[in-house]
């Protein structure tokens, strides 16, 4: 099969093995695939990654070696095409599926997306373990349902910050993750959220998804525009960007007693002064991912129209195009969200 894969630093498409579902495995094709910021790092700060990975504990099967191909790929809506061995068969042959992004193969977790093993969303098929598989509900388009992955982790970070009533909030950075933030803002009833970003496209977005004040960075702060608001309860923050210096301007800015999640990633090391949240008595936490359950809901949410996540893709692209779907995602300016399609 064909498939768009990290090779030296660089995407390329080659013809790579057809995947053979193992016990408990299934064959699917790829409908649509979202190419995420994670990417973009994977490309340009693969090696970091890697050592970050290895600090952080994760399972060596779950680790990318630079010197192979990488299969990438990791948010996207599939169509069942067979089971492997020792499998329920709980859904039909054709029926169109999400699954988070792990592959349970024996006693290994394989990261799907960033695998030497096991195929990603950016080809024309993959492996996926059955008990994962959350069928997508009728009516809800394939496109829709490959934005599960990316809004579920912005509703992840919105449950690390423990969301109670008369809560305000702001978000730094509106691009996927932001305005997943956005949307898991809203799906919990906070009316004042504050949302930033230099991209006006993004700004229009983060409107869309819900902000109720949306400010241009250059011009003005978003603490600015907080303040602005009346008898507001400390905010939960989160830093959706995850630059190099993100996280110190934030607990300089910040108002006393805040809530700090941090969702946005950054590959290189970054430093802060601890003392100033100390003073103020920052609660800082940091997000990763999504549970099983937050998945599957986020899922239910988009297809009962609670989220409308239409607006967010902004390009499609074929297999042939992804390379150049990279470039255009580096300017934010340009993108939200690119989907891949392998079979156009």
């Amino acid at each position: 099969m064909r498939a768009a894969i990290m090779r030296n630093a660089k995407i390329v498409v080659d013809t790579v093995p057809d995947p053979e579902p193992l016990a408990g495995e299934v064959l699917v094709s790829i409908h649509a695939c979202g190419i995420c910021g994670s990417d973009l790092s994977a490309l340009k700060y693969g090696d970091l990654m890697v050592e970050a990975s290895h600090e952080a504990g994760v399972p060596p099967s779950s680790v990318m070696d630079l010197t192979r191909d990488v299969y990438m790929g990791h948010e996207f809506c599939a169509e069942i095409l067979d089971y492997g061995p020792d499998t329920i068969r709980q859904h039909k042959i054709g029926a169109r599926v999400v699954h988070p992004a792990i592959l349970i193969r024996g006693n290994d977790v394989h990261g799907i997306g960033y695998s030497n093993e096991v195929p990603g969303g950016f080809g024309e098929r993959m492996i996926l373990s059955e008990m994962l598989l959350v069928p997508v509900p009728n009516g809800l388009p394939s496109e829709h349902a490959a934005l599960t992955e990316p809004l579920s982790v912005g509703i992840h970070a919105v449950a690390r910050a423990r969301i109670v009533p008369g809560d305000s909030a702001i978000v730094i950075g509106c691009g996927p993750i932001g305005l997943g933030v956005i949307a898991g803002l809203r799906l919990v009833n906070v009316e004042n959220i504050v949302a930033a970003d230099f991209s006006p496209m993004r700004r229009t977005l983060a409107e869309h998804m819900g902000a109720t004040i949306v400010v241009d960075p250059s011009e003005r702060s978003a603490f600015d525009a907080w303040n602005g608001l009346e008898q507001l309860s400390p905010p939960a923050i989160f830093d959706c960007v995850g630059g190099a210096g993100m996280l110190q301007g934030i607990i300089r800015e910040a108002p006393g007693n805040s809530r700090l999640v941090v969702a946005g990633v950054t590959m290189e090391e970054d430093h802060f002064k601890p003392m100033v949240a100390i003073v103020r008595e920052l609660d800082v936490s940091f997000s990763f991912g999504h549970s099983v359950e937050e998945f599957a809901q986020t899922l239910h949410n988009m297809a009962e129209g609670n989220i409308d996540a239409a607006p967010l893709i902004t390009g499609r692209c074929g297999l042939d195009g992804v390379a150049a779907a990279f470039e255009d995602l580096a300017q934010p300016d340009l993108h939200a969200k690119i989907l891949v399609e392998p079979g156009s």
